[in-house]
C-alpha cells in the first residue's frame, strides 16, 4: 500500500480549513495531512493544528507554488510515495479521495488530476474560458492530454517530485509540473471530480496570472 500524504496549500482559510480536514480525516489519519499556511493573517494554522494536522507556516506569504514546494520536500523527506494536493476553499470535495488512492495504488499513472466537467453551465465563464484555453497550451507544450490543466485537486507520485525541477512561485506552478512531467514521459491521466462553485473568493489576478503563464510559455520552448 502506497503512504500518501494530503497536502493543503492555504491562505487565509479559516472560514473552510476545519471543516476540510475533518472532512478529509474520514479517510486520511491527520498523521497524514499537512496543511501549509502561507503567511496567513487570520487563525488558519491555529485551526488547522487544533482540527488535528501537521502543520508549517510561513512566516509571509510566498505564494502557492511554494507552498505546495514547501509540502513536495516534505513528502519527500518523510518517504512518502505520493502527495494529493487540495485547496484550502472546500471546493475540492474530500470524498474523491478514496478514487485517487485506488487509481494510484494500480500504478498506472503518475499524475492523476482531478477532472471537472468543463461546461458554462458548471462554471463561471472566464474559468471555463481560462481552463480550455491553459489546458489546450499545457497538453501541447507537454506532450500529453490534460483535460483540466488548471485543476489542484491532483495526485503526484514523489517519482516525479524527485526527477522534474521546478522554477516558478505562483500558480502557474501547476502547469509547470504537468509540462516538465509529460516531457519527461511521465504518464499523466484523469480522475473524474465535481465541479463545486459556491462564491468563494479566489486569489487569482487575472492580468498578473495571465502573463505569468504567458512568461511559463516562452520559457518551456528553452527546457
Amino acid at each position: 500500500m502506497k503512504k500518501i500524504l494530503i497536502l493543503i496549500p492555504a491562505f487565509n482559510a479559516e472560514k473552510t480549513i476545519s471543516s476540510l480536514i475533518d472532512q478529509i480525516s474520514a479517510f486520511i489519519p491527520g498523521k497524514d495531512i499537512l496543511v501549509i499556511d502561507d503567511g496567513s493573517t487570520d487563525r488558519t494554522y491555529q485551526l488547522a493544528k487544533e482540527s488535528g494536522a501537521n502543520c508549517i507556516q510561513h512566516k509571509k506569504n510566498k505564494g502557492k507554488g511554494e507552498a505546495l514546494k514547501t509540502g513536495f520536500e516534505y513528502a519527500i523527506k518523510e518517504g512518502y510515495s505520493g502527495v494529493i494536493t487540495l485547496d484550502a476553499d472546500l471546493q475540492h470535495d474530500p470524498k474523491f479521495i478514496p478514487e485517487f488512492i485506488r487509481v494510484a495504488e494500480a500504478g498506472l499513472s503518475d499524475i492523476l488530476v482531478g477532472t471537472r466537467h468543463i461546461e458554462l453551465k458548471t462554471m463561471p465563464f472566464p474559468r471555463w474560458l481560462t481552463n480550455n484555453v491553459t489546458s489546450i497550451i499545457v497538453s501541447i507544450l507537454g506532450d500529453t492530454k490534460v483535460r483540466d490543466s488548471q485543476s489542484g485537486y491532483r495526485y503526484i507520485s514523489t517519482d516525479v517530485l524527485k526527477a522534474v525541477k521546478l522554477s516558478t512561485r505562483k500558480y502557474e506552478l501547476e502547469s509547470e509540473i504537468l509540462i516538465k512531467a509529460g516531457r519527461k514521459g511521465f504518464k499523466i491521466a484523469p480522475v473524474p471530480i465535481s465541479t463545486i462553485y459556491h462564491g468563494s473568493k479566489s486569489f487569482i489576478n487575472p492580468l498578473v496570472d495571465t502573463g505569468r503563464f504567458i512568461k511559463l510559455m516562452w520559457k518551456s520552448i528553452f527546457w
